[in-house]
């Protein structure tokens, strides 16, 4: 199960921290996950939590460090000496490593590493830092296990064992040849199933799927998830072997993009979390909350061209709100699921040519638009009559259909632009499609209301 911390938990810790128990602390923590004590740690002061992470193996210390949200590690690190921290970071894997330094002044980022023992380390984040974090590079890891394509099965389990005291997950062995060129990729299995002489050669497989340095991490992503892949080397553009994503790293990319796209299907321009200042907030919402504003003054207007129908038949107005919103919610419908199906091209849900696509679109709204208009039709007949009840039910049908083409066109125009298509799940959709179905109604009422 998910681990929790509840305010007791959390309370009798800090009660402990207070007065130094740190047999209780050490027991309380000694089979946590490093994630979970990251979770109490964040509802912790600073200095309690430096005291508990100094009384963790440096290795857990620094696993602990790594899971805290960006944010919370933010202000942490301000409280950490340069060499304290220098401690944690020989123990941290060079991609998070280089994560936690970027967050830091250049001055205190430089005394860290100057002051961190490992230099192996150090040349590996010296390395990753030069890359722009959302990019592969920044997401790699040094650390990997790899074979010279010319050694036998015995060196390489030898070399296996020499470099796995920086590797905590091993998923392949990559093949390399005397210059680092990446040659291809061997299975652990096949390693142990071979005799000692067998020549890494024999037994690796050529082809294997890469990304460079270069790589934005959303097209990393795709690439993992279309192929299934639990890792994924990284190379520059000559080929030679510099690192490794691992699916860790690429989940993180996953989430974060699914937390944007909520945020913009939400009406929120930027991307914020609940604790960010009032000011970020507020300039977060606003921009659509203004555009949604504008749709209503708009709407409003075009009621007021119709305004001799509604003075005819007040009875129309009763059913604005139904039109608006059934529009909305189709619209909605449709585009989200477009939406999903830009967002994860491997699928192939887009597959099909663009007249089948729109067929199928057409069908569904059409079954929609009758369900929905037979019931409004029988209610307002019996409560309205004849006249009216046609109008309102023949409009509602006509807006169902023309929100379900608004919802799957505009993501995909959307898309084609370059623009995040999320944004026509978000109160753009919403506000367009209450001003066209408006515009339907009335057009329709007056029609219909002159010949009948």
């Amino acid at each position: 199960m998910s681990f929790e911390p509840t305010m007791d938990f959390v309370k009798s810790l800090e009660e402990a921290v207070a007065t130094q128990d740190t047999q209780s602390i050490r027991d309380t923590l000694k089979d946590m996950h490093a994630a979970d004590i990251s979770m109490v740690l964040d509802r912790m002061e600073a200095d309690e939590c430096r005291y508990i992470l100094g009384l963790l193996h440096k290795e857990l210390s620094a696993d602990v460090i790594s899971e805290l949200d960006e944010d919370t590690q933010r202000e942490f690190l301000k409280s950490f000496e340069p060499v304290e921290l220098a401690g944690y970071m020989d123990y941290t894997d060079s991609d998070d490593a280089a994560d936690i330094l970027n967050l830091l002044p250049v001055k205190m980022k430089e005394e860290v590493i100057a002051s961190m023992k490992n230099k192996e380390k150090v040349a590996h984040i010296t390395d990753l830092l030069k890359y722009d974090e959302d990019c592969a590079g920044g997401l790699m890891a040094k650390e990997l296990i790899k074979a010279n394509i010319n050694w036998d099965i015995k060196q390489c389990i030898e070399e296996i064992r020499r470099q796995t005291k920086n590797v905590d997950k091993i998923l392949t062995v990559y093949v390399v040849d005397d210059m680092g060129m990446l040659q291809g990729r061997v299975s652990l299995k096949k390693i142990i199933l071979s005799k000692d002489e067998t020549l890494i050669k024999d037994i690796s497989v050529p082809q294997v799927h890469v990304v460079q340095t270069y790589y934005e991490k959303e097209d990393v992503a795709e690439i993992m998830q279309k192929y299934d892949l639990e890792a994924v080397p990284v190379v520059n553009m000559q080929g030679k072997l510099l690192g490794r994503i691992t699916i860790d790293d690429i989940v993180d990319v996953i989430t974060e993009q699914a937390e944007m796209n909520q945020q913009m299907m939400s009406g929120l321009s930027e991307n914020v979390e609940e604790d960010d200042t009032v000011w970020m907030l507020s300039r977060a919402r606003l921009p659509w909350l203004l555009i949604g504003m504008m749709g209503g003054l708009m709407g409003a207007q075009l009621m007021g061209f119709f305004e001799g129908d509604l003075e005819l038949v007040p009875a129309m107005a009763f059913f604005i709100p139904l039109i608006t919103a059934t529009g909305g919610n189709v619209g909605i419908q449709s585009s989200t699921l477009v939406v999903q199906a830009l967002a994860n091209p491997a699928a192939g849900l887009l597959g099909s040519s663009a007249g089948a696509r729109l067929f199928k679109v057409f069908m569904v709204a059409l079954i929609n638009g009758l369900a929905i208009s037979s019931i409004v039709f029988v209610f307002v007949i019996f409560f309205k009559g004849m006249s009216l009840a046609f109008t309102v039910s023949i409009a509602l049908f006509c807006v169902v259909l023309l929100a379900s083409f608004m919802g799957t066109i505009t993501p995909l125009l959307l898309d084609k632009l370059g623009i995040n298509p999320a944004l026509a799940s978000g109160p753009f959709i919403t506000t367009a499609n209450d001003l066209l179905g408006l515009a339907v109604y009335f057009i329709i009422a007056r029609v219909l209301m002159s010949a009948l």
